[in-house]
């Protein structure tokens, strides 16, 4: 009797076991299979910017307007990547590889008048299925100017500002801190169930956030604490002192670039690139010490979509410039995705923490070494990334951002940093 109930548990434990594994496998393939959503949608960007209240002498809203008496800051902006942020021929492949979410367009064309629907509200509490209507206000030449004047400095009737001069013809609003209009599309939440992020996706602003302490991240939405710490407008939207309106005073202001990753100049300013020749710890090597700083970007470098990245190369070339010694090193944020998505490592160069190789190699290489070349590049996007989504760039996705090249002809100088 005692063996047959013994039997009986074994079997029936046996079966609960395969019915939990076989349940645990589904939820698993489910995970690698499911549409990923990488961000939860937060308040302060799950609908468009509401122009209901946009004064008629604003017209359409459309940055020419703007620019006839803003000229100057609207010849800036038609060269910023703001301006391309709907047009961009990466974004319109990845948006659609992605299954065109709605939600994307909030950020990209942020006024309801620059999008063909209504957002009445959602069928999910995730809010990534909204319930939609025709947009009768929609306007196709608004909506192909991406972030527009009106996306960034429109609220409520009124046109945000550093000054709230009321001098204007328009009703005017002083901002208490201009970093706040960064923050509805440069802190994406990220915190869900099944997500192990350090920063959220496009975390720019948290990482800076976080490096000076003033940063909330697990516990409930992530929030910048401290938003006049951030430095985004600072940096990116340089002062100048000119007219703010055409054939006006010249004040202080601030210019209309945003430059940042596809300008190599402005990504090379960030960088401190020492190369030196230091003492070998064998006589018949030469030995060099390569040094990356992060001097000039308060967040990562690079920052924004994990796609971004740095690579460094330096090759011992031979008289007929033949490589004889090769080594890469990545400056990557690496995620896994699925089934789950965590945060794995991420090698980037924070602001001010000097990263720091050593390159050595003997002397007497066959054949002998004529020189040494090393190279730092940025790039936009993985290549296999590239590949996957069929984007086929008429522009490059990397570009060098430091290239030097040493004579290893003559004799060894020992030099220290």
């Amino acid at each position: 009797m005692s063996r047959t109930v013994s039997r009986r548990t074994w079997r029936a434990r046996s079966i609960l076991l395969v019915v939990v594994l076989a349940a645990l496998g589904a939820f698993l393939v489910w995970r690698m299979l499911r549409p990923l959503n990488i961000f939860t949608v937060s308040t302060s960007f799950e609908r468009p910017i509401d122009t209901g209240a946009a004064p008629e002498f604003l017209g359409t809203l459309r940055a020419e307007d703007c620019g006839r008496c803003h000229g100057a800051i609207y010849a800036e902006w038609q060269t910023s990547m703001h301006s391309r942020a709907w047009t961009d021929p990466y974004f319109q492949v990845d948006w659609r590889f992605d299954g065109k979410q709605q939600i994307c367009k909030n950020c990209h064309v942020p006024l309801d008048r620059q999008q063909e629907h209504l957002v009445l509200g959602f069928r999910d509490r995730d809010k990534w299925n909204p319930i939609l209507a025709p947009n009768p206000g929609f306007d196709t030449a608004l909506q192909h100017e991406g972030v527009t004047c009106a996306a960034c400095h429109l609220r409520d009737g009124k046109i945000l500002g550093p000054a709230g001069d009321a001098r204007a013809p328009h009703p005017t609003q002083k901002l208490s801190d201009a970093n706040e209009i960064c923050l509805r599309c440069h802190v994406v939440q990220g915190a869900r169930w099944d997500t192990f992020y350090r920063f959220p996706p496009c975390g720019t602003a948290a990482e800076i956030a976080a490096a000076k302490r003033s940063y909330r991240g697990r516990s409930g939405e992530y929030a910048v604490q401290d938003v006049a710490a951030l430095g985004c407008v600072q940096c990116h939207m340089p002062v100048v002192e000119r007219a703010l309106v055409d054939g006006g005073e010249a004040r202080v202001t601030r210019r209309h670039l945003w430059r940042g990753g596809h300008d190599p100049r402005m990504v090379a300013s960030a960088l401190d690139v020492r190369l030196v020749e230091v003492g070998a710890r064998a006589q018949d090597e030469r030995a060099f010490k390569l040094t990356l700083t992060n001097i000039g970007a308060a967040h990562f470098l690079p920052t924004g979509t994990p796609d971004r990245h740095l690579t460094v190369r330096w090759r011992v070339l031979d008289r007929q410039g033949v490589p004889i010694v090769e080594r890469h090193k990545t400056l990557e944020r690496t995620v896994l995705w699925r089934p789950f998505i965590v945060d794995l490592w991420d090698t980037r160069l924070p602001y001010g923490e000097p990263r720091t190789w050593r390159i050595e190699f003997p002397a007497p290489l066959k054949p002998r070494p004529s020189a040494l070349e090393v190279e730092i590049r940025y790039h936009l996007l993985h290549e296999s990334r590239r590949s996957r989504i069929g984007y086929k760039n008429e522009e490059p996705i990397d570009y060098p951002i430091f290239e030097r090249r040493i004579d290893l002809t003559s004799p060894s100088r020992e030099a220290h940093p």
